[in-house]
């Protein structure tokens, strides 16, 4: 039967509410689809404000590899601001999508996706509006399966009791085959229920269903052991490596937002994974092995969006996109097709070390210049050596002189604070490091009105990181520190103005702590906080540290756990980790020692990149199968077939 859209009753509350425009839909190239000709039916969710959401690659990854089969349609959700859920209640308006506005309890599948531990609050808050039991083991047998995905999900335990299953690394191929066990059990009559179809997805040994494993603790609050409670469950979930990136060079059309949104580009993904071995990052430990995309298939992907789109820049994405094989001839021969164009190109994520001059006159070359943020991580070498950030003063002030000479008046560079074995002194260096950059820019460019952005955040322990067992720094010392910082980028009359500082204090990275490396247990404090009026917590001004405290202190008082216990602890090699079970192809082994390296008292070893040295074992290539692909392939992209976007067709943000 055909499920009738909620927009009759929503459209009266959007006068009363700020921001209506990002509820309505309507967007360029959404994908409406009719209920009664479709079989297996997905609603992706965003757990967070359409702003944040809607640009999100994997969300738009999912959307066209879903839509583009037959019988299948997806839909897209974002949590609602708290000014709507009121009135949601109030008027009994469930959660809906923002594409045709049916009801999210309707579909057969509700995919999360995780980009941040802070959003889990508002997983519950979508549940619950959806008409949906929290907890997994109550939900009705026509309920959606809540799956989960995205890089936070490599720890899912946290909330393992409110999702039915959670699909480990890359979804292009993982939904395909999920929907095609949704499509097969539905027309068999749908056996053993909804057990029976989480088993099936079980039984692939690449889709995890925690409900299928039983965990025990030891009594002082550790964990004993995670085993399966059913036959043919996996005793170890696999993650799934997208291997050949040009044969899936999504997304094609994206949607065009018609609220203003945190970025507003045409992004294509150059290379997916990075071994450049920094040790905080998870991002790059989850995603190896390096995968490129050629350089004629990201020509075509970019003649395609900009054209399906009218949006006037283009991000050439990717963990460290100045590392891609062919990265110059890709900026050169774009540049070339969209010379004389509003187009201009960007890389958001570059490191220091790869930037050159060539990058810097091409992504330039238009008179765009969009901002450049480094990333030097650590305002010491002692610090930078611990983290495995290999990048020296030198190569910094070398990059920074480029950019400014280039016509740059501005770069951002991002710093933590809170790393394993930082001292107030290696905090203290990043103002130094930052009136040298000022500095080098005055010179380079002849210039008065250089800047230069600090920007810091706090150091959080991630898991399937060799910084998984290190103890997470108190958020007093990290304040103390960001204050005397502050004081010391202030103190030279001649630099001061010219540097800007944000940073985040450090309690919110104390609760991502926490429900990044927690186990089970951590789920009761999340719903506690929920209850307690927890929403939006990546947002400064919803987010309460004392509501927390309350939740973990009320929730977790029946063990002998604490917040302390999760965060600021160190762990040791035998501890079993809550995620020891999901496999993310890294060696355990290997990412101990790496531990160990980093915080040796003769300080950090450099492990290098293996794309360029040799294999350091860290256990991805034999344990997935797969190995590192990249260029030079030796190709180049001809302007001439690449017709630039027609001006008519530019998009440049707000309302279409």
């Amino acid at each position: 039967m055909p499920v009738e859209s909620v927009y009759p009753q929503l459209e009266a509350l959007l006068p009363l509410i700020r921001k209506p425009v990002q509820y309505v839909g309507g967007e360029v190239n959404a994908t409406v689809k009719e209920w009664d000709e479709t079989d297996v039916r997905w609603a992706l969710l965003y757990p967070d404000a359409y702003e944040v959401g809607q640009p999100n690659q994997g969300i738009a990854i999912l959307y066209e590899v879903l839509n583009e089969q037959a019988g299948v349609l997806a839909e897209r959700t974002y949590s609602v601001w708290p000014d709507l859920e009121q009135l949601m209640r109030e008027r009994q308006v469930p959660q809906f999508t923002v594409d045709t506005h049916r009801p999210v309890g309707a579909f057969d599948v509700l995919g999360v996706s995780f980009s941040t531990e802070l959003g889990y609050t508002n997983l519950l808050t979508a549940l619950d509006l959806s008409g949906l039991s929290l907890l997994s083991k109550d939900r009705a047998e026509d309920a959606p399966l809540v799956i989960g995905g995205g890089h936070s999900a490599f720890n899912p335990e946290p909330v393992a009791d409110f999702l039915d299953a959670v699909v480990l690394g890359d979804g292009e191929e993982a939904v395909l085959r999920i929907t095609s066990l949704v499509r097969s059990w539905k027309q068999e009559g749908r056996p053993g229920g909804r057990d029976g179809l989480l088993l099936s997805l079980a039984a692939t040994g690449s889709v995890y269903v925690p409900r299928f494993y039983d965990v025990s603790y030891l009594p002082d609050g550790r964990i004993a052991r995670v085993v399966p409670n059913r036959p043919g469950v996996p005793g170890a979930v696999s993650k799934y490596t997208l291997m050949d990136l040009d044969a899936w060079p999504y997304p094609k059309s994206p949607v065009v937002p018609v609220a203003e949104t945190v970025h507003e580009r045409y992004s294509v993904e150059i290379f997916r994974g990075c071994t450049r071995g920094c040790r905080f990052c998870q991002a790059g430990m989850i995603t190896r092995p390096v995968r490129e995309r050629s350089i004629t298939t990201i020509g075509k992907m970019v003649d395609g969006g900009v054209k399906s789109t009218g949006f006037n820049e283009v991000g050439l994405l990717s963990l460290s996109s100045a590392d891609h094989s062919e990265i110059d001839n890709v900026a050169v021969d774009l540049a070339d097709c969209y010379e004389g164009t509003n187009t201009g190109l960007s890389l958001p994520s570059t490191r220091v070390d790869a930037f050159n001059v060539t990058l810097a006159d091409e992504l330039s070359r238009n008179g765009r210049r969009s901002g450049l943020t480094f990333a030097p991580e650590g305002g010491s070498e002692r610090m930078r050596a611990v983290i495995n950030k290999m990048v020296t003063e030198e190569d910094l002030i070398r990059t920074v002189t480029t950019a400014y000479a280039s016509g740059w008046r501005q770069v951002k560079l991002y710093f933590m604070c809170g790393l394993p074995t930082e001292e107030d002194e290696d905090v203290l260096a990043i103002a130094d490091l930052a009136k040298k950059v000022i500095a080098a820019g005055r010179q380079a460019s002849g210039r008065k009105d250089i800047r230069c952005t600090v920007s810091i955040g706090g150091f959080v322990p991630k898991p399937h990181t060799p910084f998984q067992w290190a103890a997470q720094c108190p958020p007093g010392t990290v304040d103390a520190r960001l204050k005397a910082l502050g004081s010391a980028l202030r103190s030279d009359r001649a630099y001061g103005k010219a540097i800007g500082f944000r940073y985040h204090d450090g309690t919110p990275s104390v609760i991502e702590g926490l429900l990044s490396r927690g186990d089970r247990r951590v789920g009761q404090a999340i719903l506690a906080a929920w209850r307690d009026g927890a929403r939006f917590d990546g947002w400064s001004e919803y987010f309460s540290f004392e509501r927390w405290e309350r939740a973990c202190e009320t929730a977790l008082a029946d063990w002998p756990v604490s917040l302390d216990w999760y965060t600021t602890r160190e762990r040791d090699y035998g501890e079993v980790l809550p995620w020891d079970h999901l496999d993310s192809g890294l060696d355990r082994d290997w990412l101990w020692q790496d531990w160990r390296s980093a915080v040796a008292p003769e300080g950090g070893a450099e492990v290098e990149d293996c794309r360029w040295s040799a294999c350091y074992e860290c256990g991805v290539c034999p344990s997935m199968g797969t190995e590192i692909q990249t260029g030079p392939t030796g190709d180049r992209l001809d302007g001439r077939r690449l017709l630039p976007v027609l001006p008519a067709l530019q998009h440049s943000g707000g309302q279409s």
